[in-house]
Formats: C-alpha cells, structure tokens, sequence
C-alpha cells in the first residue's frame, strides 16, 4: 500500500535548542544537550549518524512502499529551512518541507514572508510544546495572541498550511480552544495538529472533548509517534489501534494523516513497524488504511 510519511525529520546538521541549551550530535547516533545529558536521537543501525540527510530517509522510504513525506521542523534537530529549500527543490514530488520560524524574533515576520512569498513554501511547523518547543524556551504565551494572530494571517494569506505540536495535556502548550479559535478565525487555513493531541490514558475523556471540539473542515491531525506517545504496547501496538480507531469514529477517515516521526521515534523500534503496524490491524477497511495512509495526506499537503 503506496505511503505518504506525514510527518519526518531530515538534518543536514543537529543544532537544536530547547529548555536544556543547545542539542549537538556526538556520534553514533546520540547527542548532549547542554546541561551534558546524552540520548539515542538516531537509531544506531544507520550509521555512525551526525545527521539525517534526505538521501537516508528516501532509502528507508523506497523500502517501505512511502511514496511522499512531509518534512517538519522539530527542535531537536534546530531549524533546517535552508536545507529544507535545498530539498523543496531538489526532490519537489518526494518531499513537501516545512518552514518555521521563532515568533518572538525581532523579525519573525520578514522572515516569515520571505519563507512564504520569495522561496514558495506552503507548510509552516511551530514545535509548540512545554516539554520540547517554543515553550520550552520561552515563557508560556497564548497561541491566540495577537503576534501570534499576525503570523496565522499571513499563512492563510499564502493559501499555506499550519502544522502545530502542542505537547500533551499537563504542558501549558496544550490549549485546545485556542486551536479551535485559529480554525474559525482563518477558515482558509489548513490546520494540521500533530499527534493527535499526544492522547494520556489517564486523561482521555478530556482528550475525545478536545477532538469533538476540534472537528472542524480545515482541521486534521497527524498520528505520528504514537507508538512512542501511548508507550505501553508493542508491536504491532494493538493499544495505538484501538486509539486510532476511536479518533477515526469520532473525526470521520478523512482527518487522520499516518506518519513516523523518524528518525527518533525510529530509536525504540523500526522504521518498518512504524510504517505497517496499522496494516495489522483486523478492523480497518482498505478504503480506511488508504485514506490514512495516502489521500488525506496528499489533500493537505500536496494538493
């Protein structure tokens, strides 16, 4: 079944920034943050990895019937829009990359124009979250500010897409209402959120609200890294499944984009159980499995 891998990270250089200073590689795939804690970002199997450059991922991609994949920004790796530019070019039926920027630089906006008008992209990422995002490094602010509000009107101006992680529900990042106020200020904008609102089972009654309220015709969301997210299952994670399955019946097939979240949520487990655990599953129709899979995403993202 043809794939398109909606949300990936690429890195021609690892030079992230978060709330523990900056994130370099050291070899073998791990790297430190600044405060000299180390972690497998890259699965050790591709190599002695000090990056992970496109010509990677398309071979992990060509192995596992992935046709597209859409490139986000992640904190991790640090911002990678003059690679992504490269790679927009380069591989223009391969890949849809991202742009991004911080909101709270002097010139986020120039930039953002820039990014938008001068070199043609149409996916902006903002890595939201407490735990690994702008709200790691800065203090929480409202994702309906008006700064913020500026920057969502120039994407929907663009006729661009706004993909958003937002962490899960105990981070100060998760604000569901506000998503949902984007969503109906801008309602030309494509609104993608990623991981399907990173589901806690311990919170999911708060967690199908949230979705109920964010069922809207410009809103979709990415299941990427669930696996990793939910924690407790293994493969082919019958536990994700099920969860999948149930925002499914809630938002309808056509809002849920398939994608891996590789290369590090690739560390705990392959790049091809990543890919097919849905494939597993005994209660997804072929229509289902091909619209999560395949035609949502390309609707979003590539249309």
């Amino acid at each position: 079944m043809k794939k398109i891998d909606a949300h990936l990270h690429v890195a021609d250089i690892i030079a992230g920034y978060c709330r523990r200073g900056e994130l370099r590689a050291v070899g073998n795939g791990k790297a430190m943050w600044g405060n000299g804690e180390e972690f497998q970002l890259i699965p050790a199997e591709y190599g002695d990895s000090w990056n992970f450059r496109a010509e990677k991922a398309l071979e992990l991609m060509d192995a596992n019937e992935v046709e597209r994949a859409v490139l986000m920004h992640g904190s991790m790796y640090g911002f990678q829009n003059q690679y992504h530019y490269q790679l927009l070019q380069q591989y223009p039926d391969r890949f849809c990359p991202s742009c991004t920027v911080d909101p709270y630089m002097t010139n986020h906006m120039e930039t953002l124009k820039f990014y938008l008008e001068d070199l043609k992209f149409h996916l902006v990422k903002f890595e939201i979250s407490s735990g690994g995002g702008l709200m790691g490094c800065h203090d929480a602010f409202s994702l309906v500010s008006d700064r913020m509000m500026e920057i969502y009107s120039v994407i929907e101006k663009n006729q661009g897409v706004l993909a958003m992680d937002v962490g899960d529900i105990t981070m100060p990042s998760h604000q569901p209402d506000s998503l949902a106020r984007i969503a109906d200020t801008f309602p030309g904008l494509k609104l993608v959120i990623c991981h399907l609102l990173a589901p806690l089972e311990e919170r999911k009654e708060e967690w199908r609200e949230s979705l109920q309220l964010l069922k809207k015709e410009n809103v979709w969301f990415d299941i990427a890294a669930l696996p990793k997210i939910v924690g407790t299952d293994t493969y082919p994670y019958p536990r994700v499944q099920e969860i999948v399955r149930e925002a499914m019946e809630l938002l309808g097939m056509d809002r849920l984009l398939w994608g891996t979240d590789a290369p590090y949520a690739a560390v705990t487990d392959s790049y091809e159980h990543l890919a097919d655990y849905l494939e597993k599953a005994k209660d997804f129709s072929k229509e289902e499995l091909e619209n999560i899979y395949y035609h949502n995403a390309y609707q979003v993202y590539f249309s």
